[in-house]
């Protein structure tokens, strides 16, 4: 992992502001519940239908997923890594 993506991550997590900084898209429960396949968003749709709700998002909606999971570790993921690989960063 990039000694950079760590101390940044490091950082955002220990400030204050921490846990407002990474709520952004992937906090937002209305945009995340259509990936699961239930109402408490413990299980993740298989990749072919999480590919069709990402596809189907307004492009700068999938772009901020894109920047939110670079280099986003816990608790997403899972999800970044499905994020990552249908934004080609994989």
């Amino acid at each position: 992992m990039n000694i950079k993506a760590i101390c940044l991550g490091a950082a955002i997590a220990f400030s204050p502001s921490g846990g407002i900084a990474l709520a952004g898209t992937l906090g937002e429960p209305d945009t995340m519940k259509p990936f699961f396949t239930d109402a408490s968003m413990k299980t993740m749709k298989p990749l072919k239908e999480f590919k069709d709700v990402f596809m189907a998002m307004p492009a700068e909606k999938q772009q901020a997923m894109k920047n939110e999971c670079a280099g986003m570790v816990q608790p997403y993921t899972a999800f970044c890594a499905n994020v990552n690989t249908l934004g080609g960063h994989n």
